[in-house]
This record gives structure tokens, C-alpha cells and sequence, in this order.
């Protein structure tokens, strides 16, 4: 297989000097004088100011102009993560894909067969996400850490052969069982992507990774374990689901396990990211401080920033999160 990405050698020598360190020593598990707390999508679709960019630029052309919100809720968010998508790893494998409004991600040519992988090469340059992250850690001045992402194999296998999102997954499911050595070989490709991607940003300026394994939930705990985990594992990614919490804490490298907000954690000691039910911050600004997730180390949401949440609940929640460290400390 080419090389799956390619690293510019960027400028990171003269990063700002960072300010606050609380999520990078919550996440090492070390003793915090607060929970430090950030948002899933906390940098898109809710924003005005994203909407604004987003009425005369196509998504993925978003993905190359990064928007981050920390002016708004100066001083509340403890991360920013850069602005980008979980499938612009099959883009640079030479899959077309389309943000439909309304709709989603759509892929035009899904995989649905083995065959439909023989022309895979990874023939798209990440350099775009590897600037936005040193151009992003620059304008952030030290104010937090500065996150990366990716999408975990299994995930971007079951939007790729789908060729889209899914209510049942049969398409994906079907593949894993009816093609299972194609399907390990394509899992394998993706795990060698995703890998070198994260390496890439880490290089670029990212200080700390999230890997969304968004559809794990879909398999049950045998396919969780042959489908998911050992390229999970191989990627030193990291996901949360019951049956998977244990595992993934015992098991492998994981410092940060991010739950929803129906589960709790498990398995030996570790330090837990989310849980609040995103569907809270519609709730009357008093209901949203009311509301905090039951106790993680990271405050967080147990999914992403809805299109329809109102900016200011968001605040409402970050300031009550502070408020309570405040208490709890008193």
C-alpha cells in the first residue's frame, strides 16, 4: 500500500506557550482543581458564525477554513478541536463523497462488493487538515489545548459501504459476515489511514486525539470484538459502549473512555469523558445548569452540538459546570 498520508514539515517549534493545561492533565489522569469541560461539534453547525460560512461554501471546503468558537465562551471551554470530518479519510482514498443538505453524507459509488475495493489508493493529500491544525494552534495562543480527530475503521467502513448514514446498518452488517476476509482487509486499510493520520496531526500541533467510533453500537459483542476492537487497538483509538467499556479499559492503551449519557463506566480505573444528554441544552437556560452529567473527569456532552441548540444554553451549561467545580472546592 503507498504511504497513506503525507506530513508537511510545518513550523511547530514556535507554538504559543499553552495557558491552560487542564483537559491535557485530566486526560492523564492526574488531580485537577476542576473538571475541565469542552463540547462535542462545539466548533460547527450550531454557530451563527458557522452558518454564515456555510451559506456560500460547500462542507468539505468548510473542513479548509477552520472555525473554532472559544471567543464566543471566552475563558469557559478548556479544548478546542479543529473543524473537519470523519470522512475525509475515504475522499483521500479515492471515494467521492457529498454532504447533502438535510440528509447528510452520501457516497455515490458505496462499496458493496469486494471488487469495488481493487481501485483504492490513497491518492489525496490530508496536508489541508495537517495546516488547519498548525494555523488553528497558532490563532489559539495558548488559551487550550488544541484537539484532532478521526474516524475509527469500522465506523467509516459502515458510511462506505452504506454509502451513507443508516437506521439498520444491514448493508455494513451483511458485508462484515458475507465478505469477512475482504472485510478485515478493507478494516486493515482504513486502520493504516487512520493511523498515520492521527501521527500527522500530532505533528501538525494537536495536543490530545478523539477517535469517534460512532457506529459500534451496531454490533453486538462478538462482532464488536473481531470488527472493531483490534482495529480500534491498532490505532490506540478510543469508544464507549457497555459491553466495551471493560475491555477497552483493561485491554489496550486508552486514557480517556467518552460515554453517552445511558451509560456508566467500568472495568479497572479511568478517566471518563461526557455524559450529558445533548437534548438537555433545549431545556429553559435554569434547566440547562440544573442538568450537569452525572460525574466524569471531563465534562462533556454524551454526543455532538445539535444544528437547533441555542448558543446561549451552551453557555448557560459551561458556566454551571465551572460553578460547580467552584462549589465542590469550597
Amino acid at each position: 500500500m503507498p504511504e497513506a498520508v503525507s506530513t508537511t514539515n510545518f513550523d511547530t517549534d514556535s507554538f504559543p506557550q499553552l495557558k491552560n493545561d487542564l483537559y491535557l492533565r485530566a486526560a492523564r489522569g492526574e488531580a485537577t482543581e476542576r473538571a475541565p469541560v469542552w463540547c462535542m461539534r462545539q466548533a460547527g453547525r450550531y454557530l451563527p458564525e458557522f452558518r454564515a460560512i456555510r451559506v456560500e461554501n460547500e462542507f468539505f471546503n468548510v473542513c479548509r477554513t477552520p472555525v473554532q468558537p472559544l471567543r464566543r465562551y471566552a475563558g469557559l471551554l478548556d479544548a478546542a478541536i479543529i473543524f473537519s470530518d470523519i470522512l475525509v479519510i475515504p475522499q483521500a482514498m479515492g471515494m467521492e463523497v457529498q454532504m447533502v443538505p438535510g440528509k447528510g453524507p452520501h457516497f455515490p459509488s458505496p462499496l458493496r462488493s469486494p471488487a469495488d475495493m481493487a481501485d483504492f489508493s490513497v491518492d489525496r493529500s490530508l496536508d489541508y487538515v495537517y495546516k488547519a491544525i498548525t494555523n488553528t494552534r497558532h490563532a489559539l495562543q495558548g488559551q487550550c489545548p488544541l484537539l484532532g480527530f478521526v474516524g475509527a475503521p469500522w465506523t467509516l467502513m459502515a458510511y462506505m459501504v452504506e454509502g451513507g448514514g443508516s437506521k439498520t446498518f444491514a448493508l455494513a452488517k451483511s458485508f462484515l459476515l458475507q465478505h469477512r476476509e475482504s472485510a478485515h482487509e478493507l478494516l486493515g486499510r482504513l486502520a493504516d489511514v487512520a493511523a498515520r493520520f492521527l501521527v500527522g496531526q500530532v505533528r501538525a500541533g494537536a495536543q490530545a486525539l478523539q477517535v469517534f467510533e460512532s457506529w459500534a453500537g451496531e454490533l453486538g459483542p462478538q462482532d464488536f470484538d473481531e470488527f472493531s476492537l483490534p482495529y480500534l487497538e491498532a490505532d490506540c483509538l478510543r469508544m464507549a459502549r457497555t459491553y466495551a467499556i471493560e475491555a477497552l479499559a483493561a485491554e489496550t492503551l486508552f486514557d480517556v473512555i467518552s460515554l453517552d449519557w445511558t451509560r456508566s463506566g467500568g472495568g479497572r480505573s479511568v478517566v471518563l469523558q461526557g455524559n450529558l444528554d445533548p437534548t438537555v441544552l433545549f431545556a429553559e437556560p435554569e434547566r440547562c445548569a440544573a442538568s450537569l452529567a452525572p460525574p466524569a473527569t471531563i465534562a462533556n456532552l454524551g454526543h455532538g452540538m445539535m444544528p437547533t441548540h441555542d448558543p446561549n444554553h451552551l453557555q448557560v451549561f459551561l458556566e454551571a459546570v465551572h460553578e460547580s467545580s467552584q462549589a465542590l472546592r469550597n
